[in-house]
């Protein structure tokens, strides 16, 4: 979980996105640590190269909104391994977790300028769901993105 938590941090900051929200920085250390959700890693051989966790809905949700909704929390691919597929992978993994959970929807909120995993959530059929954004802190506006899952 160390190596995870090491590689989320590292993520968001190459890409800035800490900026407005460095305590932010202490929630992706310890998502998924406590036993809630499921994190999900890409690695090629010992080396990390991207995670993703699977959080199904509980009344602390911060988008799901029933039980038949799940969210996508701290997607992270190592800048030294985007561009390969990783997280088109742990994506794509997540959505199978979700269906065999019998999942309805899974829900996910993105800051406007993660542009390179909206296009992974787009390329993947997500869809923005602008009714839903919201902002957790003043500064940070957060987008949220929604995949229909078929039975």
């Amino acid at each position: 979980m160390t190596a995870v938590s090491d590689l989320r941090v590292t993520a968001y900051l190459a890409d800035g996105l800490l900026e407005a929200s460095p305590a932010y920085a202490e929630t992706l250390r310890l998502l998924g640590a406590d036993g809630t959700g499921e994190v999900l890693v890409a690695v090629d051989g010992e080396r990390l190269l991207g995670t993703i966790m699977y959080e199904p809905w509980s009344p602390d949700s911060e988008v799901a909104r029933s039980a038949d909704e799940a969210e996508i929390r701290a997607f992270a691919v190592a800048p030294q391994a985007r561009g390969l597929g990783v997280g088109r992978a742990l994506v794509n993994a997540l959505v199978e977790r979700a269906r065999q959970e019998g999942v309805v929807r899974i829900v996910l909120s993105t800051l406007p300028q993660m542009r390179a995993a909206q296009f992974v959530y787009r390329a993947r059929g997500f869809t923005r769901v602008p009714e839903r954004d919201w902002t957790p802190v003043p500064g940070v506006d957060l987008q949220v993105y929604a995949l229909a899952l078929k039975s």
